[in-house]
Formats: C-alpha cells, structure tokens, sequence
C-alpha cells in the first residue's frame, strides 16, 4: 500500500520561513517523479513545484520561483520543500504527490498523493 506522509506545516508570520517533508512508503521512490501542490480556501489545487527522479531536475511554478525550493534524498524516500519569505496568500494545505509522468504539473498526471499539510501565513 503505497503512503506520502507529509509534515512541516504550521503557523507562520508573514515573511518566516517552513521545510516541509514528505516520506513515501509501499512505492520504489526513486522511480517516481515528485511534486508539490496546494490548494487553498474556495481555490483549485495547484502545482508548486515538482523534481525529477535523480533530484537533477527541478520546476517551480511562479508562485514560488525565488523563494521555494524543492529537493529529494532518495535513500530516506523522503521530499523536501523549503518555503522562504512567505506571505498571507500562501496559506493552503499542502499536498505532495508521486507520478510515473515525465514532467508532470497537472493533478491527473498524478498517482499518488498524501493527505497534506496544513500552513498558514498570518501577516
């Protein structure tokens, strides 16, 4: 039984700084493209960022170009996402998700995913 299991998220002041994780289990890890999305209140869920199976490749949408950054340790099955000045439209829960795609940023090209991680930015 494939598990992303998120953790990390929580209260933050604007302009603060959240590493969120998520360790998978019941899957080979390192055959799995990785990604972050979020959906926040009233909104679709959205792509944030997403990294390639070695960790050589990574693609930010532009909500986070600058300030995120995502990475991989594939021996601890585990996916990172360092969020740095963050700011009240940041707010959602965030969701990571494993996909057998080449590049994928959009939900259905999605497998699996966890049950997410909230975060909130109060300003």
């Amino acid at each position: 039984q494939v598990q992303l299991v998120e953790s990390g998220g929580g209260l933050v002041q604007a302009g603060g700084s959240l590493r969120l994780s998520c360790t998978a289990s019941g899957l080979t890890f390192s055959s799995f493209y990785m990604g972050w999305f979020r959906q926040a209140p009233g909104k679709e869920r959205e792509f944030v960022t997403g990294i390639s199976r070695s960790g050589g490749s990574t693609y930010y949408a532009d909500s986070g170009k600058g300030r995120f950054a995502i990475s991989r340790n594939n021996a601890k099955n585990t996916v990172y996402l360092q969020m740095n000045s963050l700011n009240a439209e940041d707010t959602a829960v965030y969701y990571c998700a494993a996909s057998n795609w080449v590049g994928p940023k959009r939900l259905e090209e999605y497998d699996y995913w966890g049950q997410g991680t909230q975060v909130t930015v109060s300003s």
